[in-house]
């Protein structure tokens, strides 16, 4: 009977062990069939010796900058609804952190000073002019105050897309499990295969309304993008070391003597629920030596693949009348 017991155990095993080489099969061929056609949209420069990715449109005195969201694999896509509003009244620039879109991998480690130099040199290698308006999405929020610390003759204001405080980093927990879970899943094809299932799609970018803003073209340039990247280690980094950046941005000193608005989802009526979310929310303008909040009904965490007009009219307020 053991005999029988263990000789199971090793078919299924065995069985295991080839599925899963075929799932990693079937992940390389079609990775390799999606870098022909993820092609950047914008233009790459060399940062630090590697490709970092920018793109930009529209036309003004004042620049946009775009700072994604820890995961938002393609920042390009996502913040694809706000572009329409904008950019006949500013210039836009969207910029992917290493390890994310179009830019390269890079070996260096993602602490916020490391992230904010490399935002930094990529504006100025690409000839972008301040003053700058930043917006932070997520954990994005830490680099855009960072720069305003570092930089802060080259920062008009900022306005938060449900960005979370330093303060609210400074206590979550390490979340790497999630990353992790995403990149076993992408190389062992589980990922790919998943994609087949419909509804799928829909209910990986739930939080983002779906995708429902975007065309055709960018679903497709989203799940090409998620394929290929999701899990890598610089967003594994990224979470391993956000607690520790947070804490740098906290010691760098607050207020900031710029406009600063925090846009809070309501999160379709259930913002109560978790409370110091919540708490933490109210508390951020307080960055600012002249910061509100907004709370935004109507959306959840991607405010602005709900509501974006929104979001473009409080940029072109702060743009306007200097916050």
């Amino acid at each position: 009977m053991w005999r029988r017991f263990r000789k199971m155990v090793l078919g299924i095993l065995l069985l295991l062990v080839v599925l899963i080489g075929i799932g990693a099969l079937y992940q390389w061929y079609g990775s390799t069939q999606d870098r022909k056609a993820y092609r950047p949209v914008g233009k790459l420069y060399e940062v630090e010796g590697n490709k970092m990715h920018l793109y930009t449109e529209g036309e003004g005195n004042i620049t946009v900058v775009f700072a994604s969201g820890w995961g938002s694999v393609n920042p390009y896509a996502d913040f694809y609804p706000l572009y329409e509003g904008l950019k006949q009244h500013v210039k836009i620039a969207v910029y992917d952190r290493f390890g994310y879109g179009f830019s390269d991998a890079t070996d260096r480690p993602r602490d916020i000073d490391t992230i904010t130099d490399e935002i930094h040199e990529l504006l100025k290698v690409s000839k972008q002019k301040p003053p700058y308006l930043f917006v932070g999405h997520s954990l994005g929020a830490l680099e855009t105050i960072r720069y305003a610390q570092r930089f802060p003759e080259e920062v008009k204001g900022i306005v938060f897309i449900d960005g979370g405080s330093p303060e609210y980093y400074k206590k979550s927990p390490e979340l790497t499990v999630i990353p992790w879970i995403y990149k076993g899943l992408r190389t062992t094809g589980i990922l790919r295969m998943l994609y087949h299932f419909d509804g799928f799609a829909a209910w990986v970018s739930d939080q983002s309304n779906g995708d429902k803003l975007l065309p055709e073209g960018l679903k497709a340039l989203n799940r090409k993008g998620t394929l290929l990247k999701i899990g890598n280690r610089n967003m594994v980094n990224e979470l391993e070391l956000s607690r520790e950046n947070a804490e740098v941005v906290m010691t760098g000193g607050k207020p900031l003597h710029i406009p600063i608005t925090v846009l809070t989802a309501d999160y379709f009526g259930k913002l109560d629920e978790d409370r110091s979310w919540k708490d933490s929310q109210a508390e951020f303008p307080a960055w600012s030596t002249s910061g509100k909040q907004i709370i935004v009904q109507g959306s959840s965490h991607y405010i602005h693949s709900y509501q974006p007009k929104v979001v473009v009219d409080e940029l072109l307020r702060m743009v306007e009348k200097g916050g």
